[in-house]
């Protein structure tokens, strides 16, 4: 059996879910679904000793702190990002970290309710993975939703894989529609399986550039035991990109390309908004801290102060500390406008 290394990414800031996601304590570090933090729960999806070797977490410096207590214990690799680049820079120094392993690639702040579902799809994508392919997996659609990207998935290369078509960016509503109706296009998850030597070579071909950076980073890298600190000279030198746009967009347009997604639903939500956890979470019920009186279907969260509502509906009530966040269902996208709007020191 192949030996999958987890990749748990683990450097986003969580704006979209303030006033509880903040800069210090990122979503990730929360735990907005269940007792468990979304962290931990990435995590406990691959702690099977028999598929998965010890993790690569690859977090913010600042986190290192939270990072270490959620582990719990558990034996990690830790890269320490000197700064956010995106996720293809992240993916880079865990894959130059251990060039010959499969990495198994996954934010650290998604909900996976199909566990099971998920490992099959892994286990589906491992012939393909072997012979060089770049895996990524693509969520059974059940909504229009235009806050993702798409993946046309095309013909079939074996049981439960399919040769990429084409990645599309997020569409207008009309389009989401129709991709969904033609019944051949998937969500876009951000979870990716695939060898390190492949990655890096693609890299080499599609970004010179960031994997050259990245090199110098971990080339001068200083190690405190399982800890890694890169070069932040030579990781500041690497662009910005995200792994879609910086290779996996450009190698599925190659004549020989080498990317394959495996379609799957298995209950993912990358809890984006206050909306996506509304619908996950339903009624606020329970939390002795929320009084209401002829009102529904609101997302109130507290982490102390007492909130009433009397005569109101579809309302999303946030409140953390001193801040508080007070909006319309259906507009809790918005919210990264409000922390535009916050003192840079504001968390």
């Amino acid at each position: 059996m192949v030996m999958i290394t987890p990749v748990i990414l683990s450097g986003g800031a969580g704006t979209r879910l303030w006033p509880m996601s903040t800069a210090d304590r990122p979503k990730q570090f929360l735990p907005l679904v269940g007792i468990e933090t979304m962290f931990e729960a990435t995590l406990a999806r691959v702690a099977d000793a028999g598929q998965f070797a010890d993790p690569i977490i690859v977090a913010n410096a600042r986190h290192e702190a939270l990072v270490r207590d959620q582990l719990g214990g558990r034996p990690a690799r830790i890269i320490l990002e000197p700064a956010a680049r995106n996720t293809a820079p992240a993916i880079a120094l865990a894959a130059l970290l251990d060039p010959h392993a499969t990495l198994l690639v996954m934010p650290s702040d998604h909900v996976i309710a199909d566990v099971t579902a998920f490992h099959a799809a892994v286990q589906a994508a491992l012939p393909l993975v072997a012979q060089g392919w770049l895996i990524t997996f693509g969520i059974a659609p059940d909504a229009p939703e235009t806050g993702y990207g798409y993946i046309q998935v095309g013909d079939a290369l074996a049981t439960g894989v399919h040769k990429v078509a084409r990645f599309v960016e997020k569409p207008d509503v009309a389009r989401a529609a129709q991709m969904i109706a033609d019944g051949d296009h998937a969500w876009n998850g951000g979870i990716f399986l695939f060898q390190a030597q492949a990655f890096l070579g693609a890299l080499s071909v599609h970004a010179p550039d960031m994997l050259h950076a990245c090199q110098r980073a971990m080339d001068g890298a200083r190690h405190e035991g399982s800890t890694i600190h890169p070069d932040a000279e030579g990781f500041m030198a690497s662009p910005a990109d995200s792994i879609d746009y910086a290779v996996m967009e450009k190698a599925a347009k190659e004549e020989q390309g080498s990317v394959a997604v495996v379609p799957v639903s298995m209950g993912w939500s990358d809890v984006g908004s206050w909306d996506a956890l509304a619908a996950l979470a339903g009624d606020t019920g329970g939390d002795t801290n929320i009084f209401t009186h002829d009102a529904a279907n609101g997302l109130i969260r507290s982490d102390g102060a007492r909130i009433g509502l009397i005569g109101v509906d579809d309302l999303i009530v946030i409140a953390a500390g001193n801040d508080i966040l007070i909006c319309p269902k259906g507009r809790s996208q918005d919210v990264r406008k409000i922390v535009e709007q916050l003192p840079k020191d504001a968390g």
